[in-house]
């Protein structure tokens, strides 16, 4: 069954972080009302009241014209199109569990980065077979996009990615903004996997880091990085793709270096000397790679593709190996 969207679409977005509001930010700035569904009380009793988000991005002023916080998921869901998940993979399940409207004649777009830990699914997978809905009516948003930086309105590359064109476009009209740099594409396995996966390198790049390792090495790890993301992409699902475009090469750069990123902030923790537990303690947001590491080296038990870095990383979070002794013994597997 086609599934078509029109330009009239109305957006909600499920979930009150950094990305979230930087989306809402971008979407209201379109001067449509967007539905917005807000766990958290203090969240959502700032948004109504002072138009701002007080935890996350709290300089980050909404005219509340155009954003209908509301904790009622159902309400925000039926009053809207398209909905963009934009809630951390291990919340996912929680944040949608009063969800008692249908998604039958919903669009749905992911801008989540991860996996949904126990399942082993991608949020898209999880979609799919959780709510029965068709691939042609679920697609993401992914790219090189730190939420601080989009919310601060510093130039951004977007990636929309449908199975259909049309409908990929009119999400794009709804994200538009002098600052973001839209583009599209139709691999959904590929853009969703690669995000997941990038977020595990960005931890072994913080080990690293914290290691002591210098720029030298650091270069060397993330060119291998790419080759091993490129790999596993290529020999689990095999398309037409250009993994070195922003959607790919891009974003696993800015996550393996910025000072926005999460998980190079756990990985340079755990570098430093701080256990898994305490540096997990530390971090005041969720770093998808610690469960990404556990959900990817499950999947790829089917496809046996050869992923050292991964696997470091895997060891290091989920068996207590030594960091510094892991990353020596991955020296000699890198080119």
């Amino acid at each position: 069954m086609e599934y078509k969207l029109n330009t009239s679409a109305r957006c909600a977005v499920i979930g009150h972080g950094t990305w979230a509001t930087a989306l809402v930010g971008v979407l209201a700035s379109n001067k449509e009302r967007v539905g917005w569904y807000v766990r958290n009380p203090e969240v959502l009793e700032s948004l109504l009241t002072e138009g701002r988000n007080v935890r996350y991005l709290s300089d980050l002023e909404f005219d509340q014209e155009y954003i209908a916080p509301s904790d009622d998921l159902n309400e925000v869901v039926r009053n809207a199109d398209i909905i963009i998940m934009a809630v951390p993979s291990a919340y996912l399940t929680t944040f949608l569990e009063p969800l008692t409207e249908s998604l039958k004649d919903k669009f749905i777009i992911s801008a989540v980065k991860g996996i949904i830990p126990g399942d082993y699914k991608t949020v898209i997978e999880y979609l799919h077979d959780h709510y029965d809905l068709s691939y042609k009516q679920i697609g993401l948003i992914t790219g090189p996009t730190h939420a601080e930086e989009v919310a601060r309105e510093r130039l951004s590359y977007l990636t929309v990615v449908c199975t259909d064109s049309e409908n990929a476009q009119i999400v794009g009209s709804k994200l538009a903004a002098p600052y973001i740099h839209l583009s599209y594409s139709l691999d959904l396995y590929g853009t969703e996997y690669a995000a997941i996966l990038k977020n595990i390198y960005a931890l072994a790049c913080g080990m690293a880091i914290g290691l002591g390792y210098g720029d030298n090495f650091l270069a060397v790890l993330i060119s291998n990085c790419a080759n091993e993301l490129t790999r596993f992409l290529e020999e689990s699902y095999p398309y037409e793709r250009n993994t070195l475009t922003s959607a790919y090469l891009g974003d696993l750069l800015v996550t393996c270096y910025s000072i926005h990123s999460r998980n190079r902030r756990l990985g340079l923790l755990i570098g430093h000397g701080c256990s898994v537990k305490t540096a997990l303690n530390e971090m005041t947001m969720v770093a998808e790679g610690y469960f990404a590491a556990d959900c990817i080296r499950h999947i790829n038990f089917r496809h046996k593709i050869d992923m050292p870095i991964a696997e470091m990383v895997y060891r290091v979070l989920y068996e207590k190996a030594s960091a510094r002794k892991q990353m020596k013994a991955l020296t000699d597997k890198l080119i």
